[in-house]
């Protein structure tokens, strides 16, 4: 974030603060602000992430072809609809085909997708579709389950409801008994 849209993201919580009726000269709100748009900055820092970069460098060859099931991975994003919080956790296998990847690379590709505005629909979707671009196994499953502040707080107000989704590529969309095993693999993190 360049130092001019930092000021003008500050700016602009400034007034917000003011339109609510608060005083934004009141002690603990001086600050708010500054604090804000560096919050802000890191929350949608996934914009200037590019995953090929973070997962390129820890792409190896090797012959193992059973499935690799990484599971409990938290996230946290804001949803595009009221930049509200939703958080969560993100499920994710995929079943090698001549090449794995360095462990730590999956949950920061989470993170490159999640720290943007997003749908938890289409951050899914992101995540699956990169590590079957990047990877070429054969086949991706991720399945996200997160709750939504933003049913939770406003709206319907329901603080119990969570959502989950999926996408899955090659093997896990074509064979019944492999995404079957995915789903049973990380059933045990289900409450």
């Amino acid at each position: 974030m360049t130092d001019l849209e930092f000021r003008g993201i500050s700016s602009s919580v400034l007034d917000l603060i003011k339109f609510i009726g608060e005083d934004p000269s009141r002690e603990g709100l001086v600050n708010t602000p500054k604090r804000f748009a560096k919050a802000l900055a890191y929350l949608t820092s996934g914009y200037k992430s590019d995953p090929r970069a973070i997962i390129n460098d820890a792409i190896f060859h090797e012959t193992y072809d059973e499935m690799v099931v990484i599971k409990n991975i938290e996230l946290y994003s804001l949803c595009e609809h009221h930049m509200l919080p939703f958080f969560g956790q993100a499920h994710i296998a995929y079943i090698p085909n001549g090449k794995i990847v360095g462990l730590s690379k999956v949950p920061r590709m989470v993170d490159v997708f999640a720290r943007r505005l997003q749908v938890q629909e289409r951050l899914t979707t992101e995540i699956a579709t990169a590590l079957q671009e990047l990877l070429q196994p054969k086949g991706v499953g991720v399945v996200i389950e997160a709750n939504h502040l933003c049913m939770m707080m406003r709206g319907v107000e329901k603080q119990h409801a969570s959502m989950i989704t999926s996408s899955m590529h090659g093997d896990f969309r074509t064979n019944v008994s492999t995404r079957e095993e995915f789903l049973s693999l990380i059933k045990s993190s289900r409450n």
